[in-house]
């Protein structure tokens, strides 16, 4: 029996990666109409936690330290407000809207990372973040039409989302993927657990399904990126990412009647070869650098 390539298997990992996060979406909005986004994410937190607990106990509770709680604080407090912001989103807007407003985390994330953990700008981010602000305009179109309480909703989503994803990689320089996931979870838990209680709805059967679909699927979007990023390039990784946005809309499509927005899907790829761009110059400088003598 041939076995698959290293590039095959990065593409399979990747697949699962879009199925995860199309299913989360469509799971959020199917219970929606029924929880309140503080209940949603604290019954995932702590399915989340129990799923890692036999991986915690494989590869040992050493790298669960507390010498980093307060970065783990500041990062769960952000990425929890955005997870917030998100699901109201996925409530009052098309879901292809929410993905392609999602694409500009990556810019703002980009910029925090200049402005507090020293980085520097290039050629490439600059590329990124002028096709970002163009993307946004043609997503939004501001004069032209009314901008929503929604798309401002996932516009301050995209920003929590991009802090977080600086926060995080502040925390990479000192713990571990595992220790990172697992005070998400924890944290968010406690989170999920106070705020959820001033909105408590009784849980259902019917909706038992669509919470371990977003439990699991939660934690395995994640897993499937990043097995991916490790068996590829993440040049031809990441713009597999922009896969998501027309499986989303085809789920819009099929399960809630969403029609295609030809804007929307021009300003998601406006935004996306932005960060195409950037990933592109980031990768290819060091080549270029090893050249010079």
């Amino acid at each position: 029996m041939p076995v698959a390539s290293p590039t095959v298997k990065a593409i399979a990992w990747m697949m699962g990666a879009l199925l995860s996060f199309a299913a989360m979406t469509v799971s959020v909005r199917e219970l929606t109409a029924d929880l309140h986004a503080f209940q949603m994410l604290f019954i995932r937190s702590a399915i989340g936690i129990v799923i890692l607990l036999p991986f915690l106990q494989r590869q040992g509770w050493g790298q669960i330290r507390l010498t980093h709680l307060a970065g783990h604080g500041l990062r769960n407090v952000i990425h929890f407000t955005g997870q917030v912001l998100w699901i109201f989103g996925i409530a009052v807007l098309p879901l292809a809207t929410v993905s392609a407003l999602e694409f500009t985390s990556p810019l703002w994330g980009g910029l925090l990372a200049v402005l507090f953990l020293g980085e520097k700008m290039n050629r490439g981010r600059w590329i990124a973040f002028a096709l970002g602000f163009v993307g946004v305009l043609v997503i939004v179109r501001p004069g032209l039409v009314e901008v929503s309480d929604g798309i401002l909703i996932m516009l301050a989503c995209a920003f929590f989302f991009g802090a977080t994803g600086a926060t995080t990689k502040w925390l990479t320089r000192r713990e571990t993927a595992l220790a990172i996931v697992f005070f998400m979870v924890v944290i968010q838990t406690l989170f999920g657990a106070v705020a959820s209680t001033f909105v408590w709805a009784p849980l259902t059967w019917d909706q038992a399904p669509w919470l371990l679909l977003l439990s699991i699927t939660g934690l395995t979007a994640h897993y499937c990126l990043t097995r991916a990023l490790a068996g590829a390039d993440a040049t031809f990784i990441m713009p597999m990412e922009f896969l998501r946005l027309p499986l989303v809309a085809l789920f819009g499509y099929l399960l809630y009647a969403e029609a295609f927005e030809a804007m929307t899907l021009i300003g998601a790829a406006i935004i996306f070869s932005g960060n195409y761009a950037s990933i592109r110059h980031e990768t290819r400088a060091p080549e270029k650098r090893a050249v010079v003598r």
